[in-house]
C-alpha cells in the first residue's frame, strides 16, 4: 500500500488540486492569514476558526514533528525532508479541498453542534452512506485508539531518557491527565488546544531560531544537502535510484503522518467551525495554513536542528533519542530535557486532537452518549497501553490505519472535485467583487437535499457580510 500506491497517489492528488484550483494555496495565502485575524465566533453551534486551527494543529504537531522527522532522516537520509516539503506544498491544496467539503456538507447534531467530515460528504455528496460508515470505523480505530498510543509511546520514551521516569509511571499520569480533558468533550479539547498550542509551538520555534542563528554559516550547505539527497545524488555510491526511493518513500510517509493532508482527519474539526467569512472555502484556507505551519515550519525546524548538530543519522540511535542527542550538542544537558518537555505538550495535545476527530465519527455512527463514553474510555486505555508498548509495533499499526484512511478519503475527494472547483470559483468571484464571501444554498441547486440550507442561506449570516479587499 505504501511502497506502490500511496507514495504516488498522495502527491498526485495534491498536484491535481493545485493545478485545477490554480495554485489556491499560493495565491490565497494572504487570505489564510486574514480569515484567522478576523475570525471570531458568536455562533453557539460552532467553534471559532482559530479554535478549529489550533485543534487540528494539536493533532498535527506532535510525534510526527519530533519523532517522525528523526525516523524519516534515519531511514531516508536528509533527502526525505525535501519530499516532506513537496508533499506538504501540494498537500495544502488537498487539505483545502477536503476541509471545504466538510464545511459544505456539515449538519447540526441533536445537541445543536456542527458535525461533519469525510463520512458526511461521502454519505451526502456521493450518496454512499456505507463508505461513510467504513471511513468512520477506520478513523475511530486510527485516531481514537491507535494514534493516541503512538503519542503516549513517544512521551514515555522521552521521559525515560530525560528524567529516568518508568514508562508505567508515565502511563498512569498520562491516563489521568488526558482523561480529565477528554471526558469534557469537544469544547473542552478546543479550549485547551487554543491555549497550549500557540504557546508551546512559539517556544519551540524560538529555540530552533536560536540554534539556527548559532550555526548560521552551516544553514545553506545543509539545505543544499537536503536537495541533493532528495534525488539520490548524495548517495550515488550506493545507487542513485536506491537513495531516491528511500528518501521519497520515507518523506511521503512521515510527511503525511505529520501534516495529515488527504487523510481525512482535519476535516472533522474543520466542519465544527463557524467560518468567517461565511463560506466553506474560508475554513478550507484555514486548514491549508495548518499544513504549512506543521511541515514547512515546525518539521523544517526539527530537521535543521538535527542536521546542524553533526549527530549521524541512520546510525545506532533513532526516533526521539536522535532528536534529543542532537539538542544535547546544541544546548548541553538542557537539550534532551527541552525536547522531552516539548514532546510532552505536543503529544498530549495530539491525543486530545485525535479524540476530537474520533468524536465526530462516533456521532456519524449514531453511537449516542454510550458510544461517546466508550470512545473516551477506549482512548484513555490506549494511552496507557501505548506508553509501555514496543515502539515498532505501535508505529506499524499506525501506518496501516493511516494508509487505509487516506485511500478511502482520497477516492471521495477526487469524486467530489467538481464541487470543490465550483466553491473556489464562487469564493474568488466574491473576493474580486470586493465583498466578504458567503455561500447561498440557492446558488447550488444540484446539491438540494445534500447540504443543510438552514446553515447556508443569507439569513444564516448576521449581520450582512462587510465589504472587504479582493
Amino acid at each position: 500500500m505504501w511502497n506502490y500506491l500511496l507514495v504516488a497517489l498522495l502527491p498526485l492528488v495534491g498536484l491535481y488540486f493545485t493545478v485545477r484550483l490554480r495554485g489556491v494555496q499560493v495565491r490565497r495565502f494572504p487570505q489564510m492569514l486574514r480569515v484567522l485575524v478576523r475570525g471570531g465566533n458568536t455562533d453557539p453551534s460552532g467553534i471559532s476558526p482559530l479554535q478549529a486551527l489550533c485543534t487540528s494543529l494539536a493533532s498535527r504537531i506532535g510525534t510526527g514533528n519530533l519523532v517522525g522527522v528523526a525516523i524519516a532522516l534515519g531511514a531516508g537520509g536528509a533527502g526525505a525532508i525535501f519530499w516532506m516539503w513537496m508533499v506538504a506544498a501540494v498537500g495544502m491544496a488537498t487539505a483545502y479541498a477536503e476541509s471545504s467539503l466538510a464545511q459544505l456538507y456539515k449538519i447540526r447534531d441533536r445537541e445543536g453542534q456542527y458535525r461533519g467530515g469525510p463520512a458526511l460528504y461521502m454519505a451526502r455528496g456521493l450518496r454512499a452512506p456505507w463508505l461513510g460508515v467504513l471511513f468512520s470505523v477506520l478513523l475511530v480505530v486510527a485516531f481514537g485508539l491507535v494514534f493516541s498510543a503512538v503519542q503516549a509511546n513517544s512521551i514515555s520514551g522521552a521521559m525515560a531518557t530525560a528524567f529516568a521516569i518508568d514508562p508505567r509511571v508515565s502511563a498512569v499520569g498520562l491516563m489521568l491527565l488526558s482523561g480529565a480533558i477528554i471526558f469534557g468533550g469537544l469544547r473542552s479539547v478546543a479550549r485547551v488546544a487554543v491555549n497550549v498550542i500557540p504557546l508551546m509551538a512559539g517556544a519551540y520555534l524560538l529555540v530552533a531560531l536560536a540554534v539556527i542563528a548559532m550555526n548560521l554559516d552551516l544553514v545553506l550547505p545543509t539545505l543544499a544537502l537536503i536537495v541533493r539527497s532528495a534525488f539520490g545524488l548524495e548517495q550515488a555510491a550506493g545507487g542513485v535510484l536506491g537513495g531516491l526511493a528511500a528518501a521519497l518513500l520515507n518523506g511521503v510517509k512521515r510527511g503525511l503522518f505529520s501534516n495529515e493532508a488527504g487523510m481525512g482527519s482535519a476535516p472533522n474539526i474543520a466542519a465544527a467551525a463557524t467560518p468567517v467569512p461565511h463560506h466553506p472555502a474560508s475554513q478550507g484556507l484555514v486548514q491549508a495554513f495548518g499544513v504549512f505551519v506543521d511541515t514547512l515550519v515546525v518539521c523544517t525546524a526539527t530537521a535543521l536542528m538535527i542536521l546542524l548538530s553533526g549527530v549521524p543519522v541512520g546510525g545506532a540511535i533513532d526516533g526521539i533519542a536522535l532528536t534529543q542527542a542532537a539538542m544535547a550538542t546544541h544546548l548541553g544537558a538542557a537539550g534532551p530535557v527541552f525536547i522531552a518537555v516539548a514532546l510532552f505538550f505536543f503529544a498530549l495535545t495530539s491525543i486530545l486532537g485525535n479524540y476530537a476527530y474520533a468524536e465526530s465519527s462516533v456521532a456519524f455512527l449514531r453511537g449516542g452518549r454510550t458510544g461517546m463514553w466508550l470512545l473516551r474510555a477506549g482512548c484513555v486505555a490506549m494511552v496507557g497501553w501505548g506508553a509501555v508498548a514496543q515502539v515498532a509495533l505501535v508505529w506499524d499499526v499506525a501506518d496501516a490505519a493511516m494508509g487505509l484512511m487516506a485511500l478511502t478519503n482520497l477516492v471521495a475527494v477526487m469524486l467530489l472535485s467538481s464541487v470543490v472547483a465550483k466553491l473556489t470559483r464562487d469564493y474568488d468571484r466574491q473576493l474580486h467583487a470586493g465583498i466578504a464571501p458567503w455561500l447561498d444554498a440557492a446558488d447550488y441547486p444540484e446539491l438540494a437535499g445534500a447540504i443543510d440550507a438552514g446553515i447556508w442561506t443569507p439569513a444564516a449570516v448576521s449581520p450582512r457580510p462587510e465589504v472587504t479587499r479582493g
